[in-house]
C-alpha cells in the first residue's frame, strides 16, 4: 500500500499564501455602481389591495372602426338633430312607415339575411320622410354592398375613416335619394323622399363614431 506523506512546513505556507491573496483580491472586487433615479419625489405605484397592477403592454386594443348598436333610435342622434326631426317630422317609427333604408337588391338581402340592425322611421305614411338602418356587418358583407353602389348611380368619398355613397335624384314631383356610410363593422344605410335634412348621415356617423 502507497502511503501519502503530509506537506512539509514550506508547502504549508505556499498554500496559505496563496488563500491569502485570494481573499485579498476578492476585497479589491469594485462595488456595483449606484443607480441613477431622476430629481423629484418617485411616484409610487397605486395599487387596490387584492388586484394585480394591469400590464400597459398586454392591455386589449379597441378598434376604433368598431360600433355596437345603441338600444335606443334616439341614441344615434346628437341632441340638436334630434330637436329637429322630432320638430320637422314627426313621428318616431310610426309602426305604419314601412319603407326601407335602399332599394339596392344587394344590400336588401344582406339587411333581409338576419344581420344585427336598428331601423329607425321619421314621419307618417305619406310622400315625405326618411328611414336609417343601423347595421353590424361582416367584412364580405361590407365589400358586397360597396360594389353594388356604383352601380345604381351612388358616389362614393373617403369620409371619416370610412367610405360615404350618395345619390339624389328628381323625377319632377319628388325628390328622393340614398346615403350608405361604411367603416369597420358598421353600416349606416339611409333612404328618403322629400325630407333629407341637411348633415343627417353626417351627424348619425358623428354620434357612432365619435
Amino acid at each position: 500500500m502507497r502511503r501519502f506523506r503530509s506537506a512539509s512546513p514550506v508547502q504549508r505556507g505556499a498554500v496559505a499564501l496563496i488563500i491569502a491573496s485570494g481573499l485579498a483580491l476578492a476585497g479589491c472586487t469594485a462595488a456595483p455602481a449606484p443607480t441613477t433615479t431622476s430629481s423629484g419625489d418617485p411616484s409610487p405605484e397605486t395599487t387596490t389591495p387584492g388586484t394585480t397592477p394591469a400590464v400597459e403592454a398586454s392591455a386589449p386594443v379597441q378598434t376604433s372602426a368598431d360600433i355596437s348598436i345603441p338600444i335606443r333610435c334616439e341614441d344615434i342622434y346628437s341632441p340638436s338633430m334630434l330637436s329637429q326631426l322630432q320638430s320637422e317630422n314627426p313621428p318616431l317609427n310610426d309602426p305604419g312607415v314601412t319603407m326601407d333604408s335602399t332599394e339596392v337588391v344587394e344590400a336588401l338581402e344582406i339587411l333581409a339575411a338576419g344581420a344585427q340592425t336598428l331601423r329607425c322611421s321619421w314621419g307618417l305614411p305619406s310622400s315625405y320622410g326618411l328611414a336609417t338602418n343601423v347595421t353590424i356587418v361582416e367584412p364580405d358583407q361590407a365589400l358586397a354592398v360597396l360594389a353594388a353602389l356604383p352601380d345604381r348611380g351612388l358616389v362614393c368619398s373617403d369620409l371619416a375613416g370610412g367610405t360615404l355613397c350618395r345619390v339624389q335624384n328628381d323625377d319632377g314631383e319628388n325628390a328622393f335619394g340614398e346615403s350608405h356610410y361604411l367603416r369597420g363593422n358598421g353600416w349606416v344605410s339611409t333612404r328618403w323622399i322629400n325630407f333629407g335634412p341637411r348633415g343627417y348621415t353626417e351627424d348619425v356617423i358623428s354620434s357612432l363614431w365619435g
